[in-house]
């Protein structure tokens, strides 16, 4: 059996940049333990595989090397960004079906994508969660909680010069840490994100991370729409509203390689 495979660099316009996901378009599901070691086998922060159902609708599911996820951001745009260039995909906009509820993405000029995805504001901790200080190796100013930690930092430089113990973040029971704080030249907040519970060590950039990020920077700005960037070492950009309960999030993707993997002795 051979299955079509993508592999798209999410949330940039070049390659060798952004987030690389792993994308099987499916006609069926195939077993759970099937995806999870394709996943495995791609070495990726995210595998997405989608099914159609009816028109512009699908169900997408997402596996780390390690487990399966309830949301995903850069997979979902990598996902959308299959179904356009290469399936002929020609509707004004894509509902993906997921356990986060339907996600959908539109296309706008030049290709870039848009992801309506649901807001997950944070909420302020009082208390360092243990093995946190001790696995980022720095003091934020403060915690919030969402489905992953937010620790503040108070400048960019800061958030760059992070070089987390991975073994003590993973002992931290939360999804993720997202470090962040306020952007210069023209970004309004950059982030990083540490998820090594969940077999992503760093994430390069993090769609389902300003689901929380973004609710939380608009309170404290006092505005609705962000030029995000998240600065790992391969780095992306985000272009973010929140609006309402919803958040949107815009991003290129570029397609980096085309394939085929053989099922046979899976």
């Amino acid at each position: 059996m051979l299955q079509p495979l993508y592999q798209v660099d999410a949330f940039t316009d070049r390659p060798f940049a952004g987030n690389p996901a792993a994308v099987c378009p499916l006609t069926a599901w195939l077993p759970a333990e099937t995806m999870q070691a394709i996943a495995a086998e791609n070495n990726l922060a995210e595998t997405a595989f989608f099914v159609p159902k009816t028109g512009n609708e699908y169900e997408i599911r997402w596996f780390t090397p390690a487990v399966e996820v309830e949301l995903c951001g850069h997979a979902t745009l990598a996902s959308a960004h299959v179904l356009y260039r290469h399936l002929n995909f020609q509707g004004p906009e894509i509902v993906f079906h997921s356990t986060s509820g339907p996600l959908r993405v539109s296309q706008g000029p030049e290709g870039r994508l848009t992801l309506d995805f649901p807001a997950r504001p944070p909420q302020p901790l009082s208390t360092h969660p243990d093995g946190l200080l001790d696995g980022l190796r720095a003091t934020p100013l403060s915690i919030l909680a969402g489905p992953d930690l937010v620790c503040l930092f108070a400048s960019e430089a800061e958030v760059r010069a992070l070089h987390p113990d991975m073994s003590h973040l993973a002992k931290v029971e939360y999804r993720a840490v997202i470090a962040t704080a306020p952007g210069t030249d023209g970004i309004d907040f950059v982030s990083r994100f540490f998820g090594p519970r969940v077999g992503v060590p760093e994430d390069p950039v993090t769609g389902s991370a300003h689901t929380t990020l973004v609710p939380y920077w608009a309170e404290r700005l006092n505005k609705t729409t962000f030029h995000a960037r998240q600065v790992s070492a391969r780095g992306g950009d985000l272009w973010c509203e929140l609006r309402g309960d919803r958040v949107l999030m815009s991003g290129y993707a570029v397609t980096y390689l085309k394939g085929e993997i053989e099922l046979g002795a899976a």
